[in-house]
């Protein structure tokens, strides 16, 4: 027969059972302590008592003087009786040296021979026992009577053990009752402290807890996007590994508050928000991030619980993607250009001029054939060198002349593979896009924006034709990336704030190019710098170094 497999009790109820018993194990032993201790006390007190009536009654000078008269019993019996009756004692037994009794609680005993020991008395001493006689089992005191330095009789007075016992009982009534209060107090406390408990543990016992927890550590370190979760105190109570690599902190930030982390102004604005944020772009040092957070709230605000996902590869592929629109752009306008050019050619030779019509055909092939033979003759890099001439392609046809700079100069193989290529890509293309929308709004007319689309008032003429001179030199161990217009220029308060993302005049949504340039820059222990460029316009260089530095970590190439 199989029984039924039933449930662990849950960790709220193994508990409450733990301190049930518990709680009665101490009561239970408070009690018995007490039960000794009174018990003790009870004899202790008992036998302070009757000593005291001894020593008073051996003490008293009526009694030597009785003990002289022909009939002792005659003035000592209603004495000790009087002194029994005011003490409360069991009996007062005064008696002669040989322990014939003088008084006795029955006055028939009286004469008789006292049950007990008194050699020590009779030696001088004064002692206690305990010892079963007439009246039953009984605490006394002997003690002798001295006159004139001579024993004249013998005081024992007693207590009966019954009247201590009885005493004790009294004291174990209210102890028990006292016990039992504790006890109750103590179950009711336990309940509610385990009611509790079983409300935040929603029941689970000790094995669920311990699965759930484990869970818990997979769950965080599995997640590929990063977990942040702080407290009311705006201090890190949870981060997952995905959060400590985007975020760049280091092992052991549990319990710091976000204000001391070193982070940009702007992301630690957004994780300490009181508000909700979603899908908010970051740039941290070497990342481009997605931040949401959400406000945990009950009646006040608890913490926060933020989430990041990293963006920077995708940030990069719609950079190339955006190149490549570009570069699909220039081809069909090329292809209109090049069909306008033939439809020429052809008209020319149906006219009869075959001399114009070969001059026309062959100038426009030497031109394109000189940017084309100088940007690969000077960039065997074919990643730069494809990049370049598509730029030209594209400032070509918003009417800016793209020109590679004379001592511009990167031999094959001079760019080594830790230098990942997506990064040349977002450096070089983003500085010769702002460098172009800077020429070419400076000589249309349009209002004026520096390089990175900063606003600036121009102070001299217009420039007749729009250019941009781009420098790519690979010497002493450095890559030199430098893009200059003639545009109108960055003004000086502005040069740091070129690099912040958001700084644009082009609408929303923009204003994050050179900021990528700057983060990518650094990603690869190089440094960006702007400064006014040689035809009045801006000049932003880019210094990378060709040996990967120590400590700086690298995005492969793809």
């Amino acid at each position: 027969m199989r029984f039924p497999r039933t449930r662990p009790r849950s960790l709220a109820g193994q508990l409450f059972a733990m301190q049930v018993v518990l709680v009665a194990a101490v009561v239970a032993g408070c009690a018995f302590f007490a039960y000794v201790s009174g018990s003790s006390q009870a004899k202790e007190t008992a036998t302070r008592q009757v000593r005291t009536a001894a020593l008073a009654i051996a003490g008293s000078p009526s009694v030597r003087e009785a003990i002289r008269t022909p009939d002792p019993s005659a003035v000592l019996q209603p004495y000790a009786e009087q002194v029994r009756r005011d003490t409360g004692i069991a009996f007062v037994t005064i008696m002669d040296p040989h322990r014939v009794r003088w008084t006795h609680p029955v006055a028939e005993r009286i004469g008789e021979t006292f049950l007990g020991h008194t050699a020590r008395a009779l030696r001088g001493e004064t002692f206690s026992e305990t010892y079963t006689g007439t009246l039953g089992p009984s605490i006394r005191v002997v003690t002798p009577i001295r006159d004139g330095g001579r024993i004249v009789g013998l005081v024992s007075a007693g207590i009966t053990v019954e009247r201590v016992s009885s005493q004790v009982r009294a004291q174990l009534g209210a102890l028990g009752l006292a016990a039992g209060a504790a006890l109750a107090l103590g179950g009711l406390g336990t309940y509610v402290i385990n009611a509790r408990l079983r409300r935040h543990t929603h029941g689970m016992n000790a094995a669920e807890l311990s699965r759930l927890h484990d869970y818990h550590e997979a769950t965080l370190h599995a997640v590929r996007e990063g977990l942040l979760m702080l407290d009311g105190q705006r201090r890190i109570a949870l981060i997952n590994d995905a959060g400590r690599e985007l975020l760049g902190l280091a092992p052991g930030t549990v319990g710091r508050r976000v204000a001391e982390l070193d982070l940009p102004a702007p992301l630690t604005g957004a994780l300490l928000a009181s508000e909700e944020r979603v899908d908010e772009v970051h740039l941290t040092a070497d990342r481009v991030i997605v931040v949401n957070t959400r406000p945990v709230v009950g009646g006040e605000r608890r913490g926060t619980v933020i989430t990041l996902r990293d963006h920077t590869e995708l940030q990069a592929l719609s950079g190339e993607l955006d190149s490549e629109r570009g570069f699909t752009q220039a081809l069909r306008s090329q292809a209109h250009e090049a069909a306008n050019r033939l439809h020429t050619v052809v008209s020319l030779i149906e006219l009869g001029r075959e001399q114009e019509a070969v001059g026309f055909a062959t100038a426009e092939l030497e031109l394109a054939q000189a940017l084309t033979d100088r940007v690969v003759g000077a960039v065997a890099e074919p990643v730069l060198a494809a990049l370049l001439l598509g730029k030209a392609a594209q400032a070509n046809e918003r009417g800016v002349e793209l020109v590679l700079a004379d001592d511009s100069l990167i031999d094959d193989g001079a760019l080594p593979a830790t230098l990942p290529h997506r990064d040349l890509v977002t450096i070089l293309g983003n500085l010769i896009d702002n460098a172009v929308d800077a020429a070419s709004e400076a000589v249309t007319g349009s209002p004026v924006t520096g390089g990175g689309g900063v606003p600036v008032q121009r102070t001299g003429p217009r420039p007749a034709r729009a250019r941009v001179t781009v420098t790519a030199l690979a010497d002493d161990g450095v890559l030199l990336l430098r893009v200059a217009d003639n545009g109108a220029g960055v003004g000086p308060a502005d040069t740091t704030d070129v690099f912040r993302r958001g700084w644009s005049t082009h609408g929303s949504g923009r204003g994050l190019g050179l900021a990528l340039v700057r983060q990518a820059a650094h990603r690869n222990g190089g440094a960006v710098v702007l400064e006014p460029g040689p035809d009045g316009g801006a000049e932003f260089t880019v210094r990378l170094p060709l040996a990967q530095p120590s400590g700086v970590q690298k995005e492969r190439t793809p």
